[in-house]
């Protein structure tokens, strides 16, 4: 018996006592697999969609928020078998997410969570979902001309990082984020006080920060009109304290004390930029336990497991890092170790 098969066998195993159920590939779904993965591993998330009685919802087959919670209350039942999803999966194909085709992760995240205040009736909820990974920002651009400040006030839902092509950290990645960016040429804005296009320093303020923050790791870049992966190193923790990376990156208003984050979910990004496949590392809502899913497969992993996904040269590593504030279970400090 292969290993692979072993591996699998004891997963099988492992989803009947700890409630962790696989997702067949259909029609190249590993994407939406491992979102559907992050998106269990959010117990805020499942816990607001149970709140939310869609009874009165109309042509429900294609409606993404249903499709979600039905798929979602699936995967907590501790069932050998994979997650029945195909309803899901074309609820998206009918939503412009279409079947047999490669997406991009953070497209896709972005899109459903996108959908969920669209087509929710329950616009009180929809909100608090939004709410969950929003990223409230100020931009300011000043005027090197004038010294005239224009601030625009807008959110994210998730944290676009630079990658650099050699080494990368998770906290030097922020700090650059962060940092004040000088635009002239034909990148200089519209100065109102100039009433002219001048050269001028733009900086990123944090407003306030979500109860999940979810980061894209971009490890696209475009060159000569053809996508390429860069495999660029980057190394993460498994905690970290915003506000001890970030010093100058709070706006006047920002008032939150809690600013400790820890890792609760992976999406991993395998292959080219053209040929590629998505699995996902979570954390088990309960016992805390990492785990990999990759589609149907799920079997128990230790954090030195994880940190295979720094990359680098493999062709294998992490796309999008989910980090919860605080405890990542209701009333227990996470164990951050093995």
């Amino acid at each position: 018996m292969s290993a692979t098969i072993i591996s699998c066998f004891f997963g099988r195993t492992l989803r009947n006592f700890y409630g962790m159920r696989g997702l067949n590939n259909y029609c190249l779904s590993c994407c939406v697999n491992t979102l559907l993965q992050t998106f269990s591993a959010t117990w805020e998330l499942t816990d607001l969609l149970d709140r939310w009685d869609a009874a009165d919802v109309r042509t429900g087959k294609y409606n993404v928020p249903l499709q979600l919670k039905k798929v979602l209350a699936a995967m907590q039942k501790d069932l050998s078998q994979p997650a029945p999803h195909h309803d899901f999966l074309h609820c998206l194909d009918k939503n412009c997410i279409p079947l047999r085709t490669q997406h991009d992760a953070d497209e896709v995240f972005l899109s459903i969570l996108d959908l969920m205040q669209k087509q929710m009736d329950n616009k009180s909820l929809a909100i608090d979902i939004q709410n969950l990974y929003k990223i409230s920002v100020e931009t300011h651009v000043t005027c090197l001309e004038c010294t005239s400040v224009q601030t625009r006030a807008s959110y994210l839902l998730s944290l676009p990082l630079h990658i650099k092509e050699d080494q990368n950290s998770l906290e030097g990645c922020l700090t650059s984020f962060f940092e004040h960016q000088e635009l002239s040429g034909i990148d200089c804005c519209f100065c109102a006080q100039c009433r002219n296009k001048t050269p001028s320093k733009q900086g990123v303020k944090l407003v306030s920060l979500p109860p999940i923050l979810c980061v894209h790791l971009n490890q696209f870049r475009n060159f000569r009109g053809y996508t390429q992966k860069l495999d660029s190193r980057v190394t993460f923790p498994e905690t970290f304290n915003i506000s001890e990376i970030l010093h100058e990156a709070f706006s006047a208003d920002f008032a939150q004390n809690d600013c400790k984050y820890t890792l609760y979910a992976v999406v991993v990004h395998s292959g080219s930029a053209m040929f590629g496949h998505y699995t996902a590392y979570v954390r088990h809502r309960r016992n805390q336990r990492w785990f990999y899913a990759d589609d149907s497969c799920v079997k128990q992993v230790s954090w030195e497991d994880v940190k295979t996904t720094f990359g680098g040269r493999s062709g294998r590593s992490a796309y999008m890092l989910m980090y919860r504030r605080g405890s990542n279970k209701e009333g227990q400090q996470p164990e951050c170790s093995g």
